[in-house]
């Protein structure tokens, strides 16, 4: 079984051969979300929903771009959660769970990167349909499909086809816009059409 401890976020996120590119692209998607956030809600971003964040990266650089955000982090590692919990609001929690965790939404931004193609269809389900009832504004998932070339840890990925994702986000009510952006049902209506992908 795979462990999300120290040595496991060590070598795939803080090893000097990542490190540099990991920050820019981490500070790219971040001000991605929260733009393509406050342009849909036409307003600035309030409270965030990280889904698997492992060690909370996503929370120093939203609290950077908007002072007094409210972030919460879920996830699954013991290890992140009593490193980070505290100072960066992280709880216990997995995606299958994330239904039964007591969350009070509706949140601004959902964030999930990097996580769905590890979890098993099941637990993909719930935790995609508990998302779009804890959405308020919009949703960054980013998942990676077997018709992408990726290079990093493939223990434990779930092999599916951007077809059985477009299934199953459509099934939970997420309405795709493109690069990784995802609206809920309450805003579906006010995109237009050429938007949704």
């Amino acid at each position: 079984m795979k462990q999300y401890d120290r040595a496991y976020f060590d070598r795939w996120y803080h090893s000097p051969r990542r490190r540099v590119r990991q920050r820019e692209l981490l500070a790219r998607k971040v001000r991605l979300a929260v733009a393509a956030t406050e342009y849909l809600l036409d307003r600035p971003l309030r409270t965030v929903l990280d889904v698997g964040c492992g060690e909370g990266a996503w929370q120093p650089r939203l609290e950077r771009l908007r002072p007094g955000v409210r972030y919460l982090g879920i996830d699954s590692s013991e290890y992140a959660v009593a490193r980070f919990g505290r100072r960066r609001n992280l709880r216990l929690g997995s995606v299958g769970e994330l239904g039964r965790l007591g969350l009070r939404g509706p949140f601004d931004l959902v964030v999930c990167s990097d996580v769905l193609h590890y979890v098993p269809t099941p637990e993909l389900r719930r935790g995609l349909k508990a998302m779009a009832r804890l959405l308020g504004g919009m949703a960054f998932i980013e998942v990676f499909t077997r018709e992408d070339e990726t290079v990093g840890d493939s223990h434990g990925e779930q092999r599916r086809g951007a077809a059985a994702y477009r299934r199953l986000f459509r099934e939970a009510g997420l309405t795709r816009l493109g690069l990784f952006c995802f609206v809920g049902r309450a805003l579906a209506d006010t995109t237009m059409s050429f938007e949704r992908a």
